[in-house]
C-alpha cells in the first residue's frame, strides 16, 4: 500500500456526482476497471485526435493551489468535440488548509528570470490578472497590485512609534510610507504595481476549486487517498479511505480513473511511485496575521525586510503584506523539518511566533497593538535542484506529479495546472515548456 496523508479547506461540498462511482475495493472490480480503461472504439475527433487517447476520468489527489489549478483547467478545456470529462479532486480534510492556505500569496513577474522558472513565472503572473478579471478577484480573493520595498530594520530601545525613529534613510524621496514608523533605512523600490501583486492564498484557492465545480465535471470527495492502483505499469486509479454519508465507519474504496496527479505538496514524498525518483524535502515557515486598529492607515506596500534581531547580532529576512481586508501577514523564520502526517496538526514554535511579533512591532507601532487573527506554520515542498516536479512519472503511465515549488506555488499554480491540464489531455503543452521541470531530469543525474 501507497500511504499518502494529506489534508486540506473546501468551499460548501459539491453536489453528488451522478456519473461518477465510488466501489468498495475488491479482485474483480480491479480486473473490470482495468478492462473499461483499456477498451475503447477507435474513433476520432473532429481535429484528427484520436478519441482513445483522450482521458475520460482524471482524479487529483491534493487540494491545494497545484491540484485547485489543475481541476479549474482541465474543467475549462472539455470540448463538445471531445468525450465527456470527469475530474475528482480528492482532499483529506478542507481545500487549501495547508500552505496553499497559509502562504502570503505574493505575485512576482520577474523575480524568477535569468532562470528555467522564468517563463513560468511571467505566464503564471500574467494568468492571474487574466483570472482576476474573470473570477471577481478583487472582490472575491483579494488580488491587487502593489508596490514592494526592501528596507533594513534595526531592533532599538527607541522602537517604532517614538521620536527618534523617524529618520529614515530614503523618506526624504518619499519611499516610506506613513505607516512604517520604525527605523528604517536602505530603502529601496524593488517592485511596482505593474510587476508585483498579491492575492489572499486561500480564497484564491478555494476560489478556483467552487469555480471548477461550478463548470459541471468536477467533484470534491473528502478522504485519505492509500494507494495510487496499476496495473503493471499503468495507473488505473486510486484506493482512499472515507466515510459513507450517515456513517461513522471509514471504508476503503476505489475510484477507477485514467489519469492520476499528484498534487500533494510536501506529502507528495510519501508516495512510493513519487520516491523511488526523487528525493522531496519540506521547509517548515512561520507566519502571523495581524488586524490593526486602524486597517485605513495601511497602504499597499509589500515589505521584504532585513532585520537585526535585539538579542544577537543575527540578521533575518521576514517578509510584510497588508492586504486588502485591512489584514497585515508576516512571515519569516524557516527552518527544514519533518512532515507530519496530519496537516491540521502543525503547529508554530512558540520562539519562531515571538520573533515575528517583536519584527512587527519593531516596523510599525500600527501592528505592534494591533489584534492577532492568526499564528501558524506550514510546510514548503522543496527539491534538490530547487526547480518544482511537473509532468508523468517515469515508470508509471498515466500517473503525473506536480510538486515542489517551495516559496513560488502560489504565483506559479496557475502556469503549472493550464501546462499540466494540456499535457494531459493533448500529450504536450503550448502554455509553457515543462522540459525542464520533467521527474525525468533526477533519473538522467543517476
Amino acid at each position: 500500500m501507497i500511504l499518502i496523508s494529506t489534508s486540506l479547506p473546501v468551499p460548501p461540498p459539491p453536489p453528488p456526482a451522478s456519473t461518477y462511482h465510488c466501489r468498495l475495493l475488491s479482485k474483480t472490480q480491479r480486473h473490470r476497471s482495468r478492462f473499461l480503461i483499456t477498451s475503447t472504439m477507435s474513433t476520432e475527433s473532429p481535429n484528427g485526435k484520436n478519441l482513445n487517447l483522450i482521458p475520460k476520468r482524471i482524479v487529483i489527489c491534493g487540494g491545494g493551489v497545484i491540484g485547485a489549478s489543475t481541476a479549474y483547467f482541465l474543467s475549462s478545456m472539455s470540448s463538445p468535440s471531445s468525450p465527456p470529462l470527469h475530474v475528482t479532486l480528492i482532499e483529506k480534510s478542507s481545500v487549501a488548509c495547508a500552505a496553499s492556505g497559509k502562504a502570503g500569496g505574493f505575485l512576482a513577474l520577474d523575480w524568477c528570470d535569468g532562470g528555467p522558472l522564468s517563463s513560468l513565472a511571467r505566464t503564471s503572473f500574467h494568468l492571474h490578472r487574466s483570472l482576476a478579471e474573470k473570477l471577481h478577484g478583487s472582490e472575491s480573493y483579494g488580488y491587487r497590485p502593489l508596490e514592494t520595498l526592501s528596507l533594513s530594520i534595526n531592533k532599538s530601545s527607541s522602537g517604532a512609534g517614538s521620536s527618534s525613529s523617524t529618520t529614515k534613510t530614503g523618506a526624504r524621496k518619499g519611499l516610506v510610507p506613513p505607516w512604517i514608523d520604525g527605523l528604517a533605512e536602505n530603502v529601496k523600490k524593488i517592485g511596482s504595481f505593474e510587476t508585483t501583486a498579491q492575492v489572499h492564498p486561500q480564497l484564491f484557492t478555494r476560489r478556483m476549486v467552487s469555480a471548477a465545480v461550478a463548470n459541471g465535471n468536477v467533484e470534491v470527495v473528502i478522504g485519505e487517498v492509500v494507494d495510487v492502483m496499476m496495473d503493471g505499469d499503468r495507473a488505473v486509479g486510486v484506493s482512499l479511505r472515507k466515510k459513507d454519508k450517515g456513517e461513522n465507519e471509514m471504508k476503503v474504496i476505489s475510484l477507477d480513473a485514467d489519469v492520476v496527479v499528484l498534487a500533494l505538496g510536501p506529502w507528495s514524498s510519501r508516495n512510493r511511485l513519487v520516491s523511488s525518483v526523487f528525493a522531496l524535502s519540506a521547509c517548515k515557515a512561520h507566519s502571523i496575521v495581524l488586524r490593526p486598529s486602524k486597517p485605513e492607515a495601511i497602504t499597499p506596500q509589500a515589505l521584504f525586510l532585513s532585520y537585526t534581531c535585539s538579542r544577537s547580532s543575527r540578521t533575518l529576512d521576514p517578509e510584510v503584506y497588508p492586504r486588502p481586508s485591512g489584514e497585515v501577514y508576516l512571515c519569516g523564520m524557516s527552518k527544514n523539518d519533518e512532515v507530519p502526517d496530519n496537516p491540521d496538526e502543525i503547529v508554530g514554535e512558540p520562539e519562531s511566533i515571538a520573533m515575528l511579533h517583536e519584527i512587527a512591532g519593531t516596523v510599525s507601532s500600527h501592528l505592534k497593538t494591533a489584534e492577532i487573527l492568526a499564528e501558524q506554520a506550514c510546510f514548503l515542498p522543496c527539491t534538490d535542484d530547487g526547480l518544482p516536479v511537473i509532468g508523468e512519472i517515469p515508470g508509471a503511465s498515466c500517473c503525473y506529479v506536480a510538486t515542489g515549488h517551495n516559496c513560488w506555488g502560489i504565483l506559479n499554480g496557475p502556469a503549472t495546472g493550464k501546462a499540466l491540464a494540456e499535457l494531459i489531455l493533448n500529450g504536450t503543452s503550448i502554455t509553457d515548456d515543462l522540459a525542464p521541470f520533467s521527474p525525468a531530469r533526477f533519473i538522467k543525474d543517476r
